[in-house]
């Protein structure tokens, strides 16, 4: 049990000490997308290894007095997913990609003799340089990692390994303040809500600080629904002590003694990882009665969630928990006023969350110098699409959409030509390449026509459809309304007939107009921020790239050659030699002709199968946009 500072700076010690003691140690990702690539065989396979030659040793070996020997841990998510599994050796940072069960046996042997496996190091994609040690890798070394410090460092499911990394300082400090003044240290540093909302932490916090009441609520908001988003998995996989500690700490600001993280069932490895914790921070003295015996006790429950997008809502959120169906309520009152069960509640999303304990053991100034002046701090993103380095990133709100697709993201893939970025999800929207300088935070983005969001940030090339993409958004916003709002669940419903008749082929110029009208309309009309914001996507899209939307519906033609209706086969008439082949696998009889002439395609029987260019020896039939 730690009962006060002196305690958890003594388990800090002891375990940084003994860390100290070990040769060397392999650090293996362990989040959900190296597990589902095989990370778990190659840790087993890593510790057979290691046992082989007689150097494996334990963290509680070291702990014990132990000395010597290769230590083998799993951590949380690294963020480089593309390139997972990852292996990090340490003390050199060395980082080997792709990494295989097999390859065990010489990641080992070279470790041991201060060697370097050449062949599993990254290459760029785009350059061909090859990076030896992760810190020198652009996708790592331009990012400012606050939130994500310590995912890919420690072991999320041992205390002592967050503890060493200043865990829990941060709550010990806060308890030697007033809550007044732990209130006003948040809202000082105008730490701003990184779920997308983008309002003030500390606003919200002295709303429920100031409200009268024998009961009142923290929830972390894990229900995380952005296709490609993966934030905030992330950081309950990988440093769920911080969360805990981070709603303590709110806990003891606003006056609640109950919290609860509501996180959606299909993060089952986050839900086991909290639930671990919650368990030895309750061990430790740390959840509970009288937490480091100041007289403050609080508890965490863990809500699953079954996976609704619109639970990411407060009210449908707090709905959820309390057993009703997910759907939002008309504000006022709001959550920090009657929230859960009409008390007084506080609901921050993981990101936000995670920025508390080091802004209370930092220091306001610590944390306004990182970022903008209106939005300070860090930013998480989930870097997808056509881009050479994918996945999780971090950097200080207002770095420009040029450094992170072309520095942390190492440009376009293949070196294509960049068309657009699709920011914040499918609530998001569309920026184009007069928007590279744009700073990437709320206010800039917002006056934009686009939005932070949740952090999705999908890169796309000359050979992307634009308006695809809209209808693929379009299409996960109306399946997920929870239908309470006419406009929302008609509105987008409409929205998504009309781009589903472009793509088709079938669309007109009225078309168009009539997509901007009933969008207008939907984010007037809505209740909640699925609905304001969805249509989003269809409304930037139309502004930036109408031409290409035009073309859909006048030329009747893709310029990208992806929506299938909108493409024709035909033969060319110089390289046919009038076989036949074609015409006789045809499946509906499109292709007419005489033997030896060029045969023609009949384009309103062509159902696009592809069978005549598959059948063909002499390349005559070509697919065109």
């Amino acid at each position: 049990m730690i009962r006060n500072l002196e305690q958890l700076l003594a388990v800090k010690e002891k375990y940084n000490k003994a860390m100290k003691k070990q040769t060397s140690s392999l650090l293996l990702c362990a989040g959900t997308g190296c597990m589902a690539n095989g990370a778990e065989q190659v840790y087993n396979a890593l510790k057979d290894e290691l046992a082989k030659r007689d150097v494996l040793v334990t963290v509680d070996y070291l702990l014990e007095d132990g000395c010597g020997g290769i230590t083998t841990t799993t951590t949380g998510c690294h963020g480089f997913c593309e390139m997972g599994p990852l292996v990090r050796v340490e003390p050199t940072g060395t980082l080997y990609v792709k990494v295989k069960p097999e390859d065990a046996a010489e990641i080992v042997e070279a470790t041991v003799n201060n060697q370097v496996v050449e062949r599993l190091l990254y290459r760029h994609p785009n350059t061909g340089e090859v990076y030896q040690r992760e810190s020198e890798i652009p996708f790592y070394k331009y990012q400012t990692r606050v939130a994500l410090a310590n995912c890919g460092e420690i072991n999320p499911e041992d205390i002592r390994n967050y503890i060493a990394h200043d865990g829990y300082q941060g709550l010990e400090k806060a308890l030697r303040l007033s809550p007044q003044e732990v209130v006003q240290m948040i809202n000082d540093s105008n730490l701003r809500g990184r779920g997308g909302g983008g309002f003030p932490a500390g606003r919200k916090w002295a709303i429920a600080a100031a409200q009268e009441s024998d009961k009142k609520y923290i929830i972390c908001n894990g229900d995380e629904g952005d296709p490609g988003a993966f934030m905030d998995r992330s950081v309950m996989e990988g440093d769920p002590h911080r969360i805990i500690e981070a709603m303590a700490i709110a806990g003891y600001a606003i006056g609640a003694d109950e919290g609860y993280i509501y996180v959606r069932a299909e993060y089952p490895l986050a839900v086991q990882r909290l639930r671990t914790a919650i368990k030895q921070a309750q061990e430790y003295g740390l959840l509970g009665k009288d937490i480091f015996g100041s007289g403050f006790n609080f508890e965490l429950k863990i809500k699953e969630g079954a996976g609704a997008f619109v639970c990411g809502e407060e009210s449908a959120l707090i709905a959820s928990i309390e057993g009703e169906r997910g759907m939002p309520r008309p504000k006022p009152p709001f959550p920090a006023v009657s929230g859960l069960w009409d008390k007084p509640t506080i609901i921050n999303n993981v990101e936000t969350l995670a920025n508390v304990p080091e802004i209370i053991r930092k220091g306001v100034d610590w944390f306004k110098s990182i970022g903008a002046v209106k939005s300070p701090g860090t930013k998480t993103f989930a870097l997808t699409g056509e881009v050479a380095n994918t996945g999780l990133i971090e950097v200080p709100m207002g770095t420009t959409m040029r450094h992170v697709v072309f520095e942390i993201g190492g440009g376009v893939r293949q070196n294509k030509k960049f068309k657009a970025v699709q920011i914040g999800g499918p609530s998001g929207g569309c920026l184009v390449e007069e928007h590279f300088d744009l700073p990437l935070d709320f206010d800039s983005l917002q006056a934009a026509g686009a939005m932070v969001g949740s952090g999705g940030l999908v890169v796309m090339d000359e050979n992307t459809c634009i308006v695809e993409i809209a209808r693929f958004f379009m299409n996960f916003t109306q399946n997920e309304s929870c239908g309470k709002c006419v406009l929302c669940r008609e509105g987008t419903r409409r929205m998504l007939e009309i781009l589903q008749k472009i793509v088709e082929g079938r669309g007109t110029e009225e078309d168009l107009d009539l997509l901007e009208e009933i969008g207008e309309s939907v984010q007037i009309g809505s209740l909640c921020g699925l609905g304001k914001t969805a249509p989003n996507p269809v409304l930037t899209t139309l502004k930036y790239f109408r031409e290409e939307y035009l073309a859909h519906v006048v030329e009747k033609r893709c310029p990208a050659g992806v929506c299938q209706a909108l493409k024709r086969i035909t033969i060319v008439a110089d390289l046919c030699k009038g076989c036949s082949r074609c015409a006789r696998v045809c499946p509906v009889g499109a292709i007419e002709g005489e033997i030896k002439n060029p045969f023609v395609i009949n384009q309103e029987k062509c159902i696009k199968c592809g069978a005549c260019i598959e059948s063909c020896k002499f390349n005559a039939i070509v697919e065109v946009s």
